[in-house]
């Protein structure tokens, strides 16, 4: 059945070299405000272009930068993009234009344009440059028309000219454009205010403050929602959603009851454009005057400014950047005269193409509905990933009083298993306070199954989990122990604390986090080994994030000759402008190429042209503080999971007793695609490979091809999952136990 199955997929796979560049030119520009990530989006718009045939030009200064033409308008070379994934803002710089706004400034840009045949255009940049590519597009034939009666270009030049493919990508710090999941730049926005909270929250404690902290977001409450839910934060004011009138009595009550719950800090988080339901404007200052006047505690107020904007891109932002600039390079290489302008998104872990002013209009919409005061519909507008972020915020910050609690007589207990990875914590806060709120009695085991046989059961209640978001580790405690040969004990604990349901966060090793070591002065080459066991998702994602030119994995096999041919690629670019090369090696990709092996044959193989260093990052990879994304994602996810156990165990519960025979009472909750999704535990076994502990089949490995290709490898892309210019949904989807976007 499997060999007959092969040649039909084969059929309907689409693979990227029957796309050629060859006699194209496409220009590259960042617009509006920078966005840490947008140099990501550059390279990978430049390596793409260059890999298949295309000419490739920066404007530099964004549209003012193609108004006035001249040395703004570079023709890029793989070189010129080296080194540049890892600084924050854009290289190639960005500028307001007025000019750009008037059909002059148009006519100036599109004559310097056809000057040097450009009529593929990549913009990065927020709506207001979007838009004004679209406008740009639609003008086009039209400004041609013009050139030709001025005489500054003539009927060959127009004809070989004579269409204009726009593609977008969307780089903006407030995530405040619709269609998409994440723009470039916001995760590492949320990582400077996550350090700013974090270093906040250790004087806060000492001293027994509020701190009122205000974030970017004049038009959009992502970051201030986001971060919010990140640290804990015990109060967030968004545009979005006004608090209702008498917010100033509710708010002082709860600040006063978690002081008198021995919370010796809080945490009030506003975005820039917070307002009222009056739409007055909500500001730090007058929330600080308000605790002072109501409460008397010791209030200060941090406004953070254009820190967010600055340092390193994330890891996520790097990678979203790379993939969103080779996606929009295949959309400008597909598209016809008739196809409209585009803009590249992200939705779950997909890169799609979406109509751009379907996305402006429906971010246009968003405002239309604060000003006429219909905030739900502004919500709703914004899309399910915020939708979800606010629900669960709502869920986990305001703590009912018993008698307004549902009544349930369930019991349900929570754990650690597996390595301890970032996250884990915040997974285990949001499950206690989200069953606490469903009405059931909430249970923590300690150190997974082996405190589970052992007894280390207790009741966990709202309070016990404040201030563990931001915690690494595991503070449950958790080992490797597996529950086979305890079985009998784990029940009878099952039995005595009448346990109805199991929330088990951990697994196979996860973990989100990977350091980049590499930024060499002179000729240099890291090698690094990473961890994963044999799953090679760290290396590989890492890699991509931090422009490695080689990874070694375990999924896929190399031989010596692999090795050599690696080594004389490296080699060849060493010798050019080319300072700095990265090597990542998995942990278990090969048991005899060990990390000492590749080290002394590249010390050997590149005498002469590189030194090497290695590095073996170890277990500093699990520790630290989680991500904002890790603490995002481990808080829904565990949110998500409660509730199922709740409907569960009501669809399960006849007679008195809970009646969990079929398989759908044990799932799996994680991310398949563009959804979350809850998948029977027995359907996995057909899907694992038990004795390395990964799954058979690996989304990721899709990306592997991207990492070698913006590495100068010539290599296979299959592009199956590409080409479909989709649309804006506007209807809800309909809620299902199975699935839903987080």
């Amino acid at each position: 059945m499997a060999g007959a199955a092969a040649p039909k997929r084969q059929d309907t796979r689409k693979f990227f070299e029957n796309l050629s560049g060859a006699g194209k030119s496409i220009a590259v520009l960042t617009s509006g405000g920078d966005a840490q990530g947008m140099n990501a989006a550059v390279r990978a718009v430049v390596r793409m272009g260059i890999y298949v045939g295309a000419k490739v030009y920066f404007i530099h200064e964004g549209y003012q930068g193609m108004v006035d033409g001249g040395d703004n308008i570079k023709e890029a070379t793989w070189e010129s993009v080296s080194s540049m994934l890892q600084v924050g803002g854009t290289v190639i710089g960005s500028a307001r234009c007025k000019e750009f706004r008037t059909h002059e400034g148009r006519l100036k840009a599109a004559h310097n344009l056809v000057q040097r045949n450009i009529t593929n255009l990549c913009v990065i940049g927020g709506d207001g440059s979007l838009t004004g590519a679209n406008l740009f597009r639609e003008e086009w034939s039209g400004l041609l028309d013009e050139l030709l009666q001025q005489g500054l270009i003539d009927e060959e030049a127009a004809q070989r000219n004579s269409a204009l493919h726009i593609v977008g990508m969307v780089g903006s710090i407030d995530n405040d454009f619709c269609g998409t999941d994440m723009t470039i730049g916001t995760d590492s926005a949320l990582h400077r205010i996550i350090e700013v909270v974090d270093a906040i929250m250790t004087t806060a404690q000492s001293h027994q403050r509020t701190f009122v902290l205000e974030v970017m977001g004049r038009h959009c409450g992502y970051l201030a929602l986001v971060s919010a839910l990140a640290c804990g934060a015990d109060w967030v004011f968004i545009p979005e959603m006004p608090p209702e009138d008498g917010w100033e009595d509710s708010m002082c009550q709860k600040l006063s009851e978690n002081r008198a719950d021995k919370k010796r800090l809080n945490i009030i988080i506003v975005a820039e454009g917070a307002i009222d339901s009056h739409n007055k404007a909500i500001t730090p200052d007058y929330i600080k005057d308000l605790v002072v006047r109501c409460l008397g505690f010791d209030t200060r107020v941090t406004i953070l400014g254009h820190v967010q904007r600055g340092g390193t891109p994330s890891a996520f932002d790097r990678i979203l950047a790379s993939r969103m600039g080779v996606e929009a390079v295949l959309a400008l290489l597909e598209a016809s005269a008739n196809t409209p302008a585009c803009v590249v998104s992200l939705v779950g872990n997909q890169a799609v193409r979406l109509p751009l002013m379907e996305c402006v209009q429906m971010t246009q919409e968003v405002q239309k509905a604060m000003d006429e005061k219909k905030f739900d519909e502004a919500v709703r507008l914004r899309g399910r990933s915020f939708e979800n972020n606010l629900s669960t915020y709502r869920l986990l910050s305001y703590r009912k009083a018993d008698s307004e609690l549902p009544n349930s007589s369930f019991n349900v207990a929570v754990m650690n298993v597996g390595a301890p990875a970032a996250g884990m914590n915040a997974a285990v806060r949001s499950a206690v306070r989200v069953g606490i709120t469903e009405g059931h009695k909430m249970f923590a085991v300690n150190d997974g199954f082996e405190g589970f046989y052992k007894g280390q059961i207790k009741e966990i209640k709202w309070g016990d989990v404040g201030g563990w978001t931001g915690q690494g580790g595991s503070l449950l405690g958790t080992k490797r122990t597996l529950p086979g040969k305890h079985l009998d004990k784990i029940a009878e604990q099952m039995r005595i604390h009448n346990i109805n349901a199991l929330l088990v966060i951990g697994g196979f090793e996860t973990c989100d986090r990977i350091k980049q070591s590499a930024s060499g002065t002179k000729r240099r080459v890291f090698i690094i080994e990473t961890m994963g066991g044999y799953c090679g998702y760290l290396a590989t994602v890492g890699g991509l994030a931090a422009g490695a030119d080689t990874v070694y994995i375990y999924e896929e096999p190399f031989d010596i000759r692999d090795l050599q041919a690696n080594v004389e690629h490296l080699t060849q670019k060493m010798k050019t402008s080319i300072q700095r090369g990265l090597v990542l090696r998995n942990e278990n990709c090969n048991e005899n190429f060990t990390t000492d092996f590749i080290y002394q044959l590249y010390t050997e193989e590149g005498r002469g042209v590189f030194d090497c260093r290695k590095n073996i990052l170890g277990h500093m990879q699990q520790g630290g503080a989680p991500s904002p994304f890790d603490r995002n994602f481990g808080t829904k996810v565990a949110a998500k999971a409660m509730q199922w156990i709740t409907r569960t165990l009501k669809d399960s519960y006849k007679g008195g007793r809970v009646f969990a025979n079929s398989e759908e009472t044990a799932c799996l909750l994680g991310m398949r695609r563009r959804a979350m999704v809850f998948q029977p535990v027995s359907q996995l076994r057909d899907e694992t490979d038990f004795v390395h502990r990964i799954p058979k089949e690996q989304w990721w490995l899709k990306l592997r091809p991207l990492m070698k290709i913006l590495a100068k490898y010539k290599t296979s892309y299959d592009v199956s999952d590409s080409g479909q210019l989709e649309h804006v949904t506007r209807v809800r989807p309909k809620e299902s136990n199975t699935s839903s976007a987080i």
